[in-house]
């Protein structure tokens, strides 16, 4: 897959990658993985789409400077100008965890309006997952501003998602998912600036109740794919079904024997739904 990159208005840079031909179709992965979490379905997509793999800010090879606020407004604004600039007018939108739930902010706030929009699971609304090794990253990574802890915190950032517990994301044990962690965390060792930028992030991200979503589904007025693995106890399809009844053109397809990884678990399930419903 061919590296670019995005420049946002304030400097910020995207890195992503794209592959195929045909109308954009963008998935942003979730939280403390990379662009590789979709690599499984490039094979089965790329010859109807051209496929755009990005990494989130704080993410793979994307911005990772602490002068910016990382809040979430500033990353759904970052992720809505790449959706723009990149995919054109009116992309096909998608993704998984944190970077379907920037997405859903940024159309909340009128900043994109996709033709499509397909969410894996993620917290939609609701509050914190419940995650516990999530939170406990986001506690550490909160001291990542204090001197000296900066590069401590680095090198134990990859035991945040260690591959023995990657694999277990996986319903079906797949054993590449593990790669896909070791992928993730590979240049964190050291990097002062990112432990500073996730400890910004840290700080800002809530886990109350998002009224403001729940107050903008009405005016999502596009084909919506609630795309839900039926073996993921992080992400119940509860929230799915009360979005489901809020959402004007929605659909919930469930995706038997798949987890939290579920590009790992069937990726001719996943991109079979996805291009079912792009068309």
């Amino acid at each position: 897959m061919r590296l670019r990159l995005y420049h946002h208005s304030d400097g910020a840079r995207v890195a992503y990658r794209e592959q195929g031909t045909g109308p954009a179709l963008i998935l942003w992965h979730s939280e403390l993985l990379s662009y590789r979490e979709f690599e499984p379905l490039v094979e089965e997509l790329e010859h109807r789409y051209r496929v755009v793999l990005p990494d989130l800010p704080l993410h793979g090879d994307s911005e990772d400077r602490p002068h910016h606020p990382y809040s979430l407004d500033w990353l759904a604004e970052v992720v809505a100008g790449f959706c723009n600039d990149v995919g054109g007018s009116r992309p096909i939108v998608g993704g998984h965890g944190l970077g379907v739930e920037l997405t859903l902010r940024a159309v909340a706030a009128g900043q994109l309006k996709p033709s499509k929009l397909i969410v894996l699971a993620n917290r939609l609304h609701r509050g914190a997952s419940g995650d516990r090794e999530w939170a406990a990253w986001l506690a550490l990574a909160r001291l990542g501003s204090l001197p000296g802890f900066d590069r401590v915190l680095m090198r134990g950032a990859p035991f945040a998602l260690r591959p023995g517990r990657a694999q277990r994301l996986s319903a079906r044990g797949n054993a590449e998912a593990a790669d896909l962690a070791r992928h993730s965390f590979a240049d964190a060792g050291g990097n002062s600036n990112l432990a500073r930028s996730w400890a910004v992030f840290a700080r800002s991200r809530p886990n109350c109740v998002q009224r403001e979503l729940i107050e903008a589904y009405a005016a999502m007025d596009f084909p919506v794919l609630l795309l839900w693995p039926e073996e993921d106890p992080r992400h119940p399809p509860v929230a799915a079904e009360e979005a489901l009844d809020l959402l004007p053109e929605a659909q919930l397809r469930m995706l038997p024997r798949t987890g939290y990884l579920a590009a790992y678990d069937d990726p001719v399930a996943v991109a079979r739904e996805i291009s079912a419903f792009c068309g």
